[in-house]
């Protein structure tokens, strides 16, 4: 990767399916500085992380994006729309709600969008989707995050959704336990986190 940008692998991304680590490239939704896609180059980076870009083509497109910044700048505005609105629909989904209207029309006019670009193509084990994107299109990494929310939602897939209850987290997961009762992103962080404050509270409530 020749630019610089956010270093995604830092973020932890769970990979469970790429609509959810693309809603998951910020720590909250409601807060800006918990973001880490703020520009054209850290969508590209995090194109990288999920395996949609190799290195080349990422590079490829960074030039593209310099040779043409408008451009470039309404592709990653148009994703980061995306982004909201697969995150209200998809946390609607997780408090079994009825999605936003306003979330659910923008998911269907991207889902409109990207199909001309699905080519259904057969190899030895069978038909399977491709996409078809010209190497110099910008907006390339957004139809396969389209089509994963689509998929998402029209799956089991949909039962498990999951909002982090940490107080300072948002993300979306894949409730997958015995049970289906976890409750934090990550026991390890959100959930640790939340068992510390809830000590610390008792320990402030009790009487000396």
């Amino acid at each position: 990767m020749n630019f610089e940008a956010y270093d995604f692998s830092a973020a932890g991304l769970y990979h469970e399916r790429l609509c959810l680590d693309f809603v998951n490239s910020t720590g909250q939704h409601a807060d800006p500085a918990a973001d880490h896609l703020r520009s054209y180059a850290d969508l590209l980076a995090w194109s990288l992380d999920v395996s949609l870009l190799t290195s080349a083509e990422a590079d490829e497109l960074y030039t593209q994006s310099q040779a043409h910044p408008a451009e470039a700048a309404a592709v990653f505005a148009m994703a980061f729309e995306l982004r909201a609105a697969i995150f209200a629909v998809l946390s609607s989904a997780a408090s079994q709600q009825p999605p936003p209207a306003a979330a659910l029309a923008t998911l269907n006019e991207a889902l409109a969008e990207v199909q001309g670009h699905l080519r259904l193509t057969a190899d030895e084990a069978g038909a399977r989707w491709t996409w078809v994107y010209s190497p110099t299109d910008l907006a390339q990494m957004l139809g396969p995050v389209v089509w994963s929310a689509v998929e998402v939602l029209q799956s089991a897939d949909r039962a498990d959704l999951r909002v982090c209850e940490g107080h300072d987290c948002d993300w979306v997961f894949l409730d997958t336990s015995r049970n289906h009762s976890r409750r934090w992103c990550s026991m390890q962080s959100c959930g640790n986190r939340a068992k510390a404050r809830r000590h610390y509270h008792r320990g402030r409530a009790t009487p000396e």
